[in-house]
């Protein structure tokens, strides 16, 4: 499977927003901090998928991005669509010419295998992901974690000045 770091980042990114934006926008630096993902990398991303209509930038103090539609109607394979991912098993993406420019031996196999995993993701939402107790703990472990190191870098100003 094909699926590189940009899709898997893409959609860690959406879900952290989708977490975090049902009471304010949020800062691609807030999210890049959280998860640990580089701003310019996250800024190419979100361009994406403000394209694809998935987010909505929010100009001005406070501003950040938001969800464009509720995180119910977003799933996992169009987020990666979106970011211009392939969900693809296969050696040849999908082209049938694997083998002297024919379909390999095994190339029905790795293209069901492609589509049950199309299947499966398009039937995920960030709003299914949002209700799964693991993915609060986590972001809120995230959010306490975020709140230490910038108590830290408070403290290491103060302590410098």
């Amino acid at each position: 499977m094909r699926l590189t770091t940009k899709g898997r980042y893409a959609v860690t990114a959406m879900l952290d927003l989708a977490f975090h934006s049902q009471a304010k926008p949020v800062t691609l630096t807030d999210i890049a901090t959280r998860q640990t993902i580089s701003l310019s990398y996250l800024e190419q991303l979100f361009s994406r998928l403000r394209k694809a209509g998935m987010v909505t930038g929010v100009r001005g103090p406070g501003g950040g991005y938001k969800l464009s539609r509720p995180s119910k109607d977003i799933n996992i394979a169009e987020i990666i669509s979106a970011v211009d991912e392939q969900v693809d098993s296969t050696k040849c993406g999908g082209e049938g010419n694997c083998q002297n420019n024919q379909p390999c031996l095994t190339h029905d196999l790795w293209m069901g295998l492609s589509e049950q995993i199309r299947q499966y993701l398009s039937g995920i939402s960030l709003g299914s992901l949002l209700e799964r107790e693991f993915i609060v703990e986590v972001a809120n472990r995230q959010d306490n974690d975020l709140e230490t190191l910038v108590e830290l870098d408070s403290l290491q100003e103060k302590i410098s000045a």
